[in-house]
């Protein structure tokens, strides 16, 4: 009975949990603590808004899928043409490269801090950074779904919990914490605005968002009678997100830190060893791997649905009608599945010891634009009732929710965009 139970509530929480694994890395770890050290806990307001936003964003794909039976990927394709696969493979592979080299290297760095055995850190992240790449490939690559699941659950449950309690006793000023979180304000510091804008994107991840399809589909949720399961289910595993970053940010309220991304967290477990107890930095650091090694699990397990998924659209190109069109369940012993896989554990282990400054440039552009990308189009596909039927169709609250995503994450995605291309 005890063990039903448990695979029930499994079963129910699964997806979103793997969401929250997979969706908070090294960014959010450093973005947090980084807004935490600039701006204090005024800006916790920020948090929450984000975590909304992306939540509205995620129940638009899971109410898509359930009312129509495709993958946002295969709905967007079937409406709206083959320009949004090429566009789609294009961000795929980019995001590919560029997340998969910053979660290699942030695993690096995790693991050399709590395991100094190097006397060069450089070496340590190389060799580390392999280790944690091929162990993620061995897990997936022999790994049922369930057992998947039950990992990441358990890693982000280990992260959450020691930042939790590592931010609950820091000694934070908890009536400034309270007013941080229900007072937006924007401290009036030098770019507090773009530090505000960064946290409140970070919160939860980008593509990620796209694999709640593909886990609710292995948790044979495929009607519209489990949408309710995936709201409870988004609801838990973004308020644990929100919490998380706020206690990234309450960690490191009043600190000076220094480097940036993983580098950055470390600094501030070696902080708060000094200001409580050596322990609470090997603590903290344990958590900070348990969130960068669940998130690289969860996108090696994941990201490759998406290449799958395409292909399969690929093939069938000229047979793609919506009114015939059959989901595809991706076989993850599928060769596609497979080939992927590898060349997403083993190709960024390149970026370990090159610079390859356009990917990262191109990667940085389609990170910023993919949520205003996705809020875009479940404003055109589930604002079709003929598409979804009236019951699922945007309500007009969800509508003016979607526009804000877009509208905000465009305004914090241009002036990246203009950066990176060399006019900002």
């Amino acid at each position: 009975m005890k063990s039903s139970r448990r695979s029930s509530i499994l079963a129910l929480l699964g997806p979103g949990l793997m969401l929250a694994a997979t969706g908070v890395g090294a960014g959010d770890l450093a973005g947090g603590a980084f807004a935490g050290m600039k701006l204090g806990v005024a800006v916790l307001w920020a948090v929450l808004l984000g975590a909304f936003f992306k939540f509205v964003v995620t129940e638009g794909l899971a109410r898509w899928q359930l009312a129509t039976g495709t993958t946002l990927l295969e709905g967007a394709t079937l409406r709206l043409g083959p320009v949004v696969r090429w566009g789609f493979l294009l961000y795929l592979v980019v995001w590919s490269f560029g997340v998969g080299g910053a979660l290699i290297s942030a695993c690096g760095v995790a693991a050399h801090a709590l395991f100094p055995v190097f006397d060069d850190p450089s070496q340590a992240k190389i060799v580390f950074g392999i280790g944690h790449s091929l162990l993620g490939l061995a897990l997936v690559w022999v790994g049922s779904f369930r057992f998947l699941e039950r990992t990441m659950v358990i890693l982000v449950s280990l992260m959450i919990v020691i930042v939790l309690v590592t931010g609950a006793l820091i000694g934070a000023d908890w009536g400034a914490v309270l007013r941080g979180l229900v007072i937006p304000r924007v401290p009036d510091l030098p770019e507090a605005v773009p530090w505000t804008l960064a946290l409140m994107g970070g919160v939860g991840g980008t593509l990620t968002v796209l694999c709640y399809g593909y886990w609710i589909r292995e948790e044979k949720r495929s009607g519209p009678e489990d949408l309710r399961s995936c709201r409870w289910d988004l609801g838990i595993s973004y308020a644990l997100v929100a919490l998380f970053a706020m206690a990234m940010v309450i960690l490191a309220d009043g600190m000076t830190l220094s480097g940036k991304g993983a580098t950055l967290v470390v600094d501030l477990a070696d902080r708060l060893g000094e200001r409580t107890h050596p322990a609470a930095r090997l603590i903290f650091l344990g958590g900070a791997w348990a969130a960068v090694f669940s998130s690289l699990l969860g996108v090696w397990q994941a990201v490759p649905y998406l290449f799958a998924d395409f292909w399969h659209l690929h093939r069938n190109r000229r047979s793609l009608d919506p009114a015939s069109f059959k989901p595809y369940q991706v076989d993850t012993r599928g060769k596609t599945y497979r080939a992927y896989l590898i060349g997403l554990a083993l190709v960024p282990l390149l970026g370990l010891r090159y610079d390859f400054q356009l990917v990262q440039k191109l990667y940085a552009v389609f990170g910023a634009l993919v949520m205003p990308m996705l809020a875009l189009a479940l404003l055109v596909l589930n604002g079709r009732a003929a598409w979804v039927g009236e019951s699922f169709r945007n309500r007009w609250w969800t509508s003016v929710v979607l526009v804000g995503v877009l509208g905000f994450f465009a305004w914090v995605g241009l002036p990246k965009l203009a950066a990176a291309l060399g006019f900002g």
